[in-house]
């Protein structure tokens, strides 16, 4: 088990290295950079656009590192220095996120997709952040495996747009679903990780008591 758990952290911290990697080229505000369907749509709202891409690309770059349990053992400090810099991260991500939400391409079923995540992404950031500081420790651990969950689907929403790609899937079609499906399986995935688990049976189980006929306790 602790190999896998290794195994996850080693794919997930990878992927989203390499979607920070790709995403840093717009952070040159070169014009160039934007193509496709959205290309005038971006450059006419460019403020938005940078507050959602330094926020997410922020909050993906440290979000792994939250979960190195030897960082968190060995350094506590800067595990909440990278715990405060992320969700910092994901308040500017979401926010930027809301904002481009009502002009995200694929009409009012992306758009209400992307603006799902967004207020779900400052949801669970926010409950994270309140669970700590109440002193929640495994309440705020849940929370921040839900928030990341959330940041992760721009990894999630990347890889569903190349296999819609190689697919030969109509653009539009595919994603005003990938505008639900980069997120809303990845939260649920979490929620079922992170749920209160019940206690197992031997623990539940009375403790029988056996008296001798001398009255003595076995």
């Amino acid at each position: 088990m602790r190999n896998l758990t290794r195994t996850g952290w080693a794919v997930m911290t990878v992927l989203s290295a390499l979607v920070v990697l790709i995403s840093s080229r717009y952070v040159t505000f070169d014009p160039d950079t934007f193509s496709g369907n959205q290309r005038a749509t971006y450059l006419a709202h460019e403020l938005p656009l940078y507050i959602h891409i330094f926020g997410a690309i922020t909050a993906l770059a440290l979000g792994p590192w939250q979960f190195s349990a030897r960082l968190r053992r060995r350094s506590p400090r800067w595990h909440r220095r990278i715990g405060r810099a992320y969700l910092l991260g994901c308040l500017v991500g979401g926010i930027g996120a809301l904002l481009l939400a009502p002009i995200a391409y694929g009409g009012p079923v992306a758009r209400l997709g992307f603006a799902g995540l967004g207020v779900a992404w400052l949801i669970a950031g926010g409950t994270g952040l309140r669970m700590i500081l109440h002193r929640r420790v495994e309440d705020h651990r849940r929370w921040m495996i839900r928030s990341f969950a959330l940041t992760f689907a721009a990894v999630t929403l990347r890889l569903m747009l190349m296999v819609a790609q190689a697919a030969h899937l109509d653009f539009r079609v595919s994603y005003m679903a990938i505008a639900w499906l980069c997120w809303v399986p990845n939260l649920l995935l979490a929620w079922w990780f992170t749920r209160a688990r019940p206690a197992r049976q031997a623990d539940r189980s009375p403790v029988r008591v056996k008296v001798t006929p001398g009255g003595r306790q076995m």
